[in-house]
C-alpha cells in the first residue's frame, strides 16, 4: 500500500467513525437503547471491515435502498397481498448489478444458496418486468463476521485476524433463473394464507434436533432461538429437553436463553451495521 493509499484509508476511517457516531446517536434517540462499549466497538470495526472488503462496491453504488414492489398478488384463498423488498443497485460500464444485504454469515448463504436465489429472482423479475430495466447480475452481501475471524478477534491474534480477513468473501453471486418465479410467488401466497388463517404449526421436534451437513447447526438453535413464540411452542420445549437429556434442564436458564453473550452481541452488531449501511 502506497503512502497516498494509507492516507486515503485513514481519512475514510475518520469519516466512517464520525458518521457511525452520528447514526448511533440518532438510533439511540429513536429507540432509547444504548450499546455496551465492546458491542459498539465491534459494530464500528465491522463497518470498517465491510468497507475494506467491498470498497469497489461501496464506492460505485448508484441507487441505494431501492424499494421493489409487486402489488396485486392473490393467494389460493383469495387474499390480496404485495411483495416488497429493498436492494442496492450498481451501474458500471453498461452493466447493472443488484445487491441484497443480509446479516447472515457468508458460509451459511453459500450452503443454502437456493433460499436466497428464490428471493433475489423475484426481485429481478420486478426490476426487469415491472420497471423494464436491464439487469446483468444479482448478489448477496453477507455482513456477519465469519466464526473463525471472531475466534481470532477474541484471542487477540492479529496474524490470524488478518489471515481470516484476507480469506473472508462476503460477496456471494446468486444465479439468475426466472423459471421458478411463479412457484416462489405462489409459495409467498401460501405463507400469507397460513399467517392470516392463524395456522402456526411448528416443525416436528425431529426437525429441530436435526443437524444437517449444510447448516452444521441444529434448526432449533439457529432458527427457534430467535423466535419470540418459542416459549409457548411444544416442539421447542421438547427440543430443549431432548438436547439436555444428559445434564438435565434448568427452566430458569431455559426462559432466559437468548444464546451466549457473544451470540447476543453478534446479533446486535449485525443489526446495527445493517441499520447504519
Amino acid at each position: 500500500m502506497t503512502e497516498e493509499e494509507r492516507q486515503n484509508l485513514a481519512e475514510m476511517d475518520k469519516w466512517i467513525e464520525e458518521t457511525f457516531e452520528e447514526n448511533y446517536i440518532r438510533m439511540r434517540m429513536d429507540g432509547g437503547h444504548a450499546l455496551t462499549p465492546d458491542v459498539k466497538e465491534m459494530a464500528l470495526e465491522q463497518v470498517k471491515a465491510y468497507y475494506r472488503k467491498l470498497r469497489d462496491v461501496a464506492e460505485n453504488v448508484t441507487d441505494t435502498e431501492v424499494r421493489l414492489t409487486l402489488p396485486g398478488q392473490q393467494t389460493n384463498d383469495g387474499r390480496e397481498y404485495t411483495i416488497e423488498g429493498i436492494v442496492d443497485i450498481v451501474r458500471d460500464n453498461d452493466r447493472t448489478v443488484m445487491y441484497d444485504i443480509k446479516t447472515h454469515e457468508a458460509d451459511y448463504v453459500r450452503q443454502n444458496i437456493e433460499l436466497y436465489e428464490n428471493q433475489l429472482n423475484v426481485y429481478a423479475h420486478i426490476w426487469q418486468n415491472l420497471r423494464q430495466q436491464e439487469l446483468d447480475e444479482t448478489a448477496i452481501i453477507a455482513t456477519a463476521f465469519p466464526n473463525k475471524l471472531l475466534d481470532a478477534r477474541r484471542a487477540g491474534n492479529e496474524a490470524a485476524m488478518q489471515r481470516q480477513m484476507d480469506e473472508w468473501e462476503p460477496l456471494i453471486p446468486i444465479p439468475m433463473d426466472q423459471s421458478k418465479v411463479d412457484e416462489v410467488i405462489a409459495d409467498f401466497g401460501r405463507i400469507v394464507d397460513s399467517i392470516e388463517g392463524k395456522s402456526f404449526r411448528p416443525p416436528a421436534v425431529e426437525v429441530l434436533v436435526d443437524e444437517t451437513a449444510r447448516s452444521r447447526e441444529k434448526f432449533g438453535t439457529r432458527v427457534c432461538r430467535n423466535c419470540d413464540a418459542r416459549f409457548s411452542c411444544g416442539a421447542y420445549r421438547n427440543f430443549v429437553v431432548k438436547t439436555n437429556a444428559r445434564t438435565g434442564i434448568d427452566f430458569r436458564r431455559y426462559y432466559a436463553d437468548f444464546g451466549s453473550d457473544e451470540e447476543v452481541a453478534e446479533r446486535t452488531v449485525v443489526g446495527v451495521v445493517t441499520a447504519i449501511e
